[in-house]
């Protein structure tokens, strides 16, 4: 299983230059809010995710992806994420 921290660093990495926030809820899933740093604009709010669901490397690049299919689909303009 991943852990929280990896989970964050993963997702970190592969949304830079964006940046993002955690918060962890009551029931034991977290909330991501990803933002540009410099204007503090958010691009992306995700509640309700589970580290528990995430049970494999594949399942969060898969999260991932879909993270990016998110902001790409609600951007206005194009961002350029990391590779």
């Amino acid at each position: 299983m991943i852990t929280q921290a990896q989970l964050r660093v993963c997702i970190e990495q592969r949304l830079a230059p964006l940046a993002c926030s955690f918060s962890n809820a009551g029931d034991g899933t977290l909330t991501l809010r990803v933002f540009e740093p410099e204007s503090g604009r958010v691009d992306l709010v995700v509640t309700g995710l589970s580290a528990k669901a995430l049970q494999s490397e594949a399942d969060v690049l898969t999260m991932i992806d879909e993270l990016l299919y998110e902001l790409d689909s609600n951007s206005l303009r194009q961002i350029e994420l990391a590779p």
